[in-house]
This record gives C-alpha cells, structure tokens and sequence, in this order.
C-alpha cells in the first residue's frame, strides 16, 4: 500500500513550500488509494515551537488536507536514533571524530584559499585506539561520522526526473550523523540519519519533497543500505520561485499559508493553484478543480522538472472566481466576522438585508477582504471634507444626486457620459449649480 509522509519541522508557520509538498503527497496517497501521515521533525530544540506544531496543523486542516493516524513526534523517538547510529559504529560504517571546531573552521578557510568546494577531509577517520585515547585525554568531545566512499556512485530512479547519479566524492565527506558528546556517549542525532530510521520504521513507501533535498536523497541512500532498511522511491518536486526566478523566501513578503487566509483567500483556491504550481492537469481538464477532482488524475509524468514562478495575478483570477460563485448566504456567514472586527455594526442588520449587501459586493471582489472596504459606506457616513459638506449643503444638491442615481447603470462610464448625467440631473433638479467635471 503507498504510504507517504509530511515532516515539517515546526521552527516557523507553514510555508506555502511546504504546505505544496503536502498537497502532492496528499493527492498521491488518495490516487492509489493509500495512506498520508505526519511527522513533526521537532529535534531542533532551541527553535521548536508547539505554537508552529498548532499552526502547520491548522493550516493543513483549513486547505482541506487530512491525514491518516496520529501525528508521530520525532523526538520521542531519539532512543531508536541512537540505536541506529550505535549499529553504524559496531559495523565500523560510522566512527568517532574529535576534530574541534577551531581545526574543521581552519580546514574551511585554507580550502577557500585554494578555491576548492568545502568538504571534511576524512581526517580521524582511521584513528588508531592510542590516538582516541590521547584525545579523550584532552577532554575533547566527539562527533559521529558515516563513512562515505568517493568511489561510490549513487543512483535511482526519480519519479519526477528519472535516472538519477550522484558521486560520492561531491557528497561533502564522512558525513556528521550525531552532534558532539563525551566519548561514552552519542550526542543528538541529525537530519539525514533520523529521517531514514523515522521514514523505515513509519513504513513510508514514497518519499515526496522539494527538489533541494536530492544531495540529501543520496546521503541517505547510502543509509539505508548501510542499516539494512528497505528503500522508498523518490519523487522530488520543482521549487516555488519568485517572479525573479529564485526560490520563495521570507524576502518575497507573503509566504506562509495563515498569512494568505489573513488576505482573504479562501482555502479552495489556493490548494488549488498550490496543485497547478508544478503540475499540469490532463488536457480537458481545466485550472480550476477540487482536490478530491486532482486526486483522481494525479500522477509524477504530468510533474514538471522547472521551477514553477509564482504567479498573483493567477492565484487572484482563481480567488475571485470562487467568491463569485458563492451564495449571498455564504458569503455572508464569511464576511460578517470581518465586518464586525472591522467595527461595523450588524447586529441591528436583519439576515436580508445582509444577504442583499452580499449579492451587491459578490461579483467584485477578488479577495475576501475587499468587502470590508467595499462595504464600509453601507455602514458608516462617509466623511467629507469642508468642500464636499458645503455643496451638499447648496439648494438643490440631494435632489440632484437623487437623480442621478435613478440615470445610473451597471455598465461602467467614459468621462464624458459621467459629465453628462450630472449636468442632466441638475437639471432634473432644477438647479443652476454647473458641474465642470
């Protein structure tokens, strides 16, 4: 059965990026019918955060995606990271490296020096037990290390992209898979070691994430050989990128989904242009669709390899056309709350005439919140200037504007046409008063 995964680490809202890697997955898993679960990679502890956990949950819950079994937390699990680890280093595939961070950031500076790309050079890892021994003498503390052979050559088979190799010589070195702790011990586990003990032991058969992780794919490849852990397949899925064509960021302004609900998109729309940002619907088909309608067609072949650009203008027209097709009473149960925390009062409104505002306001907005704006006159004066209350206050003005609006359509008006019912109204009003535009 296809099993897959969401494991947002909650150090921040949910980014429109992530919450992209949800809606692939999502309709992945009810294409053929199987599973989508979370993890909540919560191991960063300084900047993990259960008010992110809430959010991310939320914002899921809210886009219409729903998930398959309790969310699993990655840090109660550190037990069995560590069990793994400890079976690398009992397997000689991973050792301890006692190279303090004045002796890596020295090798750094003298590699950039000699303009070559950085990378551990491997050097504790063949310490002879005397030279373990003097370190920890030293006090020194230890990192653990996976052994990575630059001979090797890591492929598989993407389902996005194809046959895919990567060198184990551009894999950076032994790589870091335990942070520092006394010799006795193994510090905290890191990304690419839990991420592969969590993925086997969850059963996941699809690993479905942005294409930045591919170097991360061939890492924990050879993980998952040296534990012995059956692989999943890989699918990796173009970035969100900015209109400059470079990947969304927190620079970009708006990126998380509570910030675009706050805008006023409605959940339909944006899980539905999130589902067009790097995918193509089948011919026929259309932009506009449900997730339930994508879930029934959805497969990696229609998966664009290029990054997909982040189009407004797109996300607007998709927005607007769902409010347009909302009923008055609908709209209404969405745009009372805005009104109310803008201050208007609608209590003393009846349900009618709300629903009446609603059919007025409907056909014109793009954003749920341009009916606050749109509707403040129908419920505050309008404030005019010095200029504008005197010639309200001029003989014959409120009849003229009565007449005017009784000459008034829905069809949009040249300045000529508007300077023209303006002198007829006057004169319907019997009034001297001359409008010069």
């Amino acid at each position: 059965m296809v099993r897959v995964r969401l494991a947002p680490s909650p150090t921040g809202t949910l980014h429109i990026g992530t919450a992209r890697t949800a809606v692939f997955n999502w309709l992945y898993a009810r294409r053929h019918g199987g599973e989508f679960v979370l993890r909540i990679e919560d191991t960063d502890k300084e900047r993990s955060k259960s008010e992110y956990t809430s959010n991310i949950l939320d914002g899921l819950s809210w886009l219409g995606i729903d998930w398959d079994a309790e969310p699993v937390i990655q840090s109660e699990r550190v037990e069995q990271h560590r069990q793994a680890i400890q079976q690398l280093l009992d397997a000689g595939l991973a050792y301890r490296c006692y190279a303090s961070e004045e002796e890596l950031n020295a090798m750094r500076e003298a590699q950039m020096a000699s303009k070559q790309a950085p990378r551990y050079d491997n050097r504790h890892r063949n310490l002879s037990p005397e030279q373990e021994a003097a370190y920890q003498a030293e006090g020194r503390q230890a990192t653990v290390r996976f052994r990575i052979d630059d001979s090797r050559s890591i492929q598989w088979n993407d389902l996005v992209r194809g046959a895919m190799s990567w060198s184990g010589a551009d894999l950076g070195g032994d790589m870091v898979i335990a942070r520092r702790a006394p010799a006795d011990q193994i510090g905290d586990p890191l990304y690419n070691l839990v991420v592969v003990v969590d993925d086997a032991a969850m059963a996941i058969t699809h690993v479905i994430r942005g294409e930045d992780h591919i170097a991360n794919t061939a890492k924990q490849l050879l993980l998952y050989e040296a534990l012995g852990l059956p692989l999943p397949a890989f699918a990796h899925t173009p970035l969100i990128l900015n209109q400059e064509g470079r990947k969304l960021s927190k620079r970009d302004g708006v990126t998380s989904v509570s910030d675009f609900r706050g805008m006023g998109y409605t959940a339909s729309a944006l899980a539905n242009y999130m589902t067009l940002l790097g995918w193509s619907p089948p011919e026929g088909m259309g932009e506009r669709f449900s997730l339930a309608e994508a879930a029934k067609v959805f497969d990696f072949q229609r998966v664009n390899k290029a990054g997909a650009r982040f189009d407004w203008d797109k996300l607007n027209w998709l927005n607007g056309q769902v409010l347009h097709e909302l009923g008055a009473a609908e709209l209404n149960r969405r745009l009372t709350p805005l009104w109310q925390e803008a201050g208007f009062e609608t209590a003393s409104r009846s349900q009618a005439w709300l629903e009446q505002l609603c059919e007025l306001l409907g056909p014109s907005l793009t954003l749920l919140a341009d009916g606050v704006e749109q509707a403040r006159p129908f419920f505050e004066t309008p404030s005019l200037k010095d200029d504008a209350q005197q010639q309200l206050q001029q003989p014959g003005a409120k009849e003229a504007l009565k007449a005017l609006l009784t000459s008034l359509s829905d069809e949009p008006l040249q300045a000529e046409q508007a300077k023209a019912l303006l002198s007829d109204a006057c004169k319907a009003a019997d009034t001297e008063r001359s409008f010069s535009g």
